[in-house]
């Protein structure tokens, strides 16, 4: 990250802003203001287009697909790779004042600013502007991605002369065929991607225009339409539409008081199996149900789903405004990433930008869901039926490998493959743990048996059957998984990952403890007590390596034993290792790339001992470099469940980072959905305390400097139970329902409605001296390295 860069956002509790005129960095703004509801993203772009440098509008679900050529290939790569595209744009409108068009970078700028809101759930962008030839206007745009109209979006345009009259012309646009960033050197992928849409048809009514797509080689057809209400003088309006421009054209006559204002309302679909026609009325009907609404409507509907939202969600910390901003941007990122996705991923930029091709991992199921579970139930809902939605292709690769049951992908955006790199790719089996892991807190904390009965059984028994046949026994009865990469992208094809092997003993039990409860649907999907009884005696069986010697868990077997990689001879310049050392290298060293063993010390805590935790938590610290945006998250929750709450603190103010101040200079493309969700997870798991038992919730709040006081929420089997956390004690209460046992430490409390019970915190034990990082990254020194408007913000 460049040195001395003033361009940290404005600290407000309830929205972040931008107020500068400097015009760098605009692709770092456009991820952070981005709109999205899960269906529909439009990027934080300035209205009229340009100055631009990410352009994005996207349909979640839809992509081009693209050779992936190799120089030596191998049975079961994949043949075809997925990057998600632009969809036609309706987001721009350009304005001539007198002629002259509007450009932030021409005349005068007597004030830019941006601001995103997070309870209305709206982008406003507030300009005032002299022209060259010294027309004075203001400019006033709020525009926003419905959460209640799923294939909605909308802008409030309101010109307003300031010094005298002016004649205005607005060219409101749907653009197609934007270009993307380049994905790859190699012509033969990115040829496919420069112009994916072919035009289908255009129609043209009054204000209102429709234009369809087709991409030319997923063959997935678009439609969007656009559709104005107008208030002005002198008010003329006209539509024309070609193959990769539809423009309304409307002219008045502005004076001061008399403003012109144009509410431009745009829909959006898609779909593989429709007819043109059924797809031009989907998306013409929703548009006109919108537009009869009204942008008043709308904005009260978008605002009272957000109060739902943080009615629960909401997490309140005292004592650091700017991490108060920084997790309510975290939790309305999480929202927008899902909101109305409905049987769609959730790609790791969301749909903020074209990152990662617009492809889910398994940092989706393992770190979002977690969120949304408990604060948006009816989203983790979605997210887990569109993997049920894909299960006969999981199926199908499974049986290419030479393996029973399913096989989900490491990255995808349909269901199938993409990963073009297979010891980081195909060998990454946890993923289906993690889809395993998911269905399992989703099911105890909803009560959904619905959906348990429907889709999540036949997901834990499909990857249970996986886990058996991937799997080995030795003489001694030990079961082991071989040749397999964990979460730690700098190990490959190891032995016993123990992340992996204790997500799979859950993922084996939860499967087999579903079976009996719901014996007439295991006998339909075809398993009987035999293979129950299989996947009992596998979980219990499972190894998990051990170095007597150390006194701590390998990451895989053999971990421990390897050499240390060299952290003192490894400049600050050299990281991301991955960039400047060889993959062979780093495999075969011991150096952590993000959180693996600790990780499986979070997900699967009760697995090992406090004191275990404790001695793994500081082994793995001195080897772990945090190459990338996921490792900071875990690392902060298992530091707080150590006691070393102020090294907890410094991850917890990293994981905020990231994305807010761009700590990796990487999010011109979109942001870290996932890591994001992790600021939640930290704040809630970590110095909440919140673990999942086998006997319910479990609590042990503990707070650290600067924080004064904390409160959450999360919604258990319909209900809200709201925690308020100072550093003495704790306070529990829920708002519905039956009585709630949970856990405060090693107290039991049974909560009632409208009863708070408020439980001291006992006192910390000492954690001993706290752990040390690999040189030159502990998080204070990481954080160091930024500018000095963003460090001193957060000291």
């Amino acid at each position: 990250m460049p040195a001395g860069r003033d361009d940290a956002f404005d600290v407000s509790p309830w929205g972040i802003g931008w107020s500068t005129r400097d015009q760098a960095r605009l692709a770092r703004r456009e991820s952070v203001f981005a709109l999205s509801n899960g269906h529909v993203g439009w990027r934080g772009v300035v209205d009229e287009g340009d100055p631009c440098e990410v352009p994005g509008t996207y349909l979640n679900g839809v992509f081009e697909e693209h050779p992936m050529p190799y120089a030596e290939g191998g049975y079961g790569y994949p043949d075809a790779g997925q990057s998600v595209i632009n969809v036609p744009d309706g987001s721009v409108i350009r304005l001539l004042v007198d002629d002259e068009p509007f450009d932030i970078r021409a005349g005068r700028l007597e004030q830019h600013r941006q601001h995103l809101d997070f309870r209305s759930g709206t982008l406003r962008r507030d300009v005032s502007w002299i022209s060259p030839a010294g027309r004075s206007v203001d400019i006033r745009s709020t525009r926003l991605v419905s959460l209640t109209h799923r294939c909605v979006a909308a802008i409030e345009y309101v010109v307003t002369a300031t010094s005298g009259p002016v004649d205005v012309t607005v060219l409101s646009d749907i653009v197609a065929n934007e270009p993307l960033p380049k994905v790859h050197h190699d012509d033969r992928v990115q040829g496919p991607l420069n112009r994916p849409l072919e035009p289908v048809a255009q129609h043209v009514a009054g204000s209102r225009a429709t234009v369809l797509h087709r991409t030319r080689r997923s063959r997935i057809d678009v439609a969007v339409a656009m559709d104005h209400a107008v208030d002005g003088e002198h008010v003329a309006l006209t539509t024309e539409a070609t193959e990769d421009l539809t423009r309304t054209t409307i002219t008045a006559r502005v004076r001061p008081g008399v403003p012109l204002r144009i509410v431009k309302t745009v829909g959006h679909e898609w779909s593989r199996s429709l007819s043109e026609g059924a797809l031009r009325d989907r998306v013409e009907a929703n548009l006109a149900t919108a537009v009869n609404l009204g942008w008043d409507d709308l904005c009260r509907q978008q605002r009272e789903y957000l109060d739902r939202f943080w009615a629960c969600a909401d997490v309140t910390v005292e004592g650091d405004a700017r991490l108060q901003q920084a997790v309510r941007f975290a939790l309305f990122q999480v929202l927008q990433s899902a909101a109305r996705a409905e049987m769609r991923s959730i790609p790791g930029k969301g749909l903020t930008g074209p990152g990662y091709e617009g492809h889910t991992f398994w940092d989706a199921e393992a770190y979002v869901l977690p969120v949304l579970t408990y604060t948006l139930p009816e989203a983790a809902r979605e997210a887990l039926r569109w993997r049920h939605a894909t299960l006969d292709r999981a199926r199908q690769r499974a049986e290419q490998l030479h393996l029973a049951g399913a096989a989900f992908p490491w990255r995808t955006i349909d269901g199938r493959e993409c990963s073009g790199y297979w010891p980081a790719g195909t060998i990454a089996f946890h993923v289906n743990a993690d889809i395993a892991d998911a269905v399992l807190r989703y099911t105890a904390a909803t009560g959904d048996r619905e959906f348990e009965r429907d889709a999540g059984i036949e997901l834990l028994i499909e990857t249970a059957r996986l886990w058996v046949a991937l799997g080995r026994w030795d003489e001694n009865a030990v079961f082991h998984i071989d040749g397999v990469t964990g979460p730690d992208e700098y190990s490959a094809m190891v032995n016993d990952n123990v992340f992996t092997n204790l997500m799979a003993q859950r993922n084996l039990r939860g499967a087999a403890a579903m079976a009996r409860r719901h014996p007439d649907r295991a006998d339909a999907l075809g398993v009987d007590q035999d293979e129950i009884a299989a996947w009992t005696l596998t979980a219990d069986a499972m190894a998990v390596p051990f170095d007597v010697e150390r006194g701590v868990h390998q990451q895989s077997a053999g971990f421990t034993e390897r050499e240390r990689w060299n952290f003192d001879a490894t400049a600050p310049e050299q990281y991301p290792l991955h960039d400047h050392f060889p993959y062979f290298d780093l495999y075969r060293k011991q150096v952590v790339k993000q959180a693996d063993l600790v990780l499986a010390l979070q997900f699967a805590h009760e697995s090992f001992t406090a004191e275990e935790t404790a001695r793994a938590f500081a082994y793995y610290e001195q080897l772990t470099v945090r190459d990338s945006s996921l490792s900071s998250a875990a690392q902060a929750v298992v530091a707080a469940w150590v006691g070393h709450l102020d090294l907890a603190m410094d991850y917890l103010r990293e994981a905020a980072t990231i994305d807010l101040d761009d700590l990796r200079d990487d999010i011109d493309d979109g942001l870290h959905v996932a890591a994001l969700a992790g600021v939640w997870t930290t704040l809630v798991s970590g110095f909440g305390g919140m673990r999942e038992t086998a006997a319910g919730l479990r609590f042990a709040p503990r707070l650290a400097e600067p924080l004064t006081a904390m409160s959450f929420g999360v919604r258990l089997e319909g209900r809200i139970l709201r925690v308020e956390v100072t550093p003495d004690a704790t306070t529990y209460r829920i708002d519905a329902g039956p009585p709630l046992t949970i856990g405060h430490f090693d107290e039991v409390a049974v909560l009632v409605p409208g009863v708070p019970q408020t439980l001291a915190t006992p006192e910390l034990p000492d954690p001993g001296p706290a752990p040390s990082q690999p040189k030159g990254r502990a998080p204070r020194e990481l954080l160091a390295q930024q500018p000095a408007n963003v460090a001193s913000a957060w000291r």
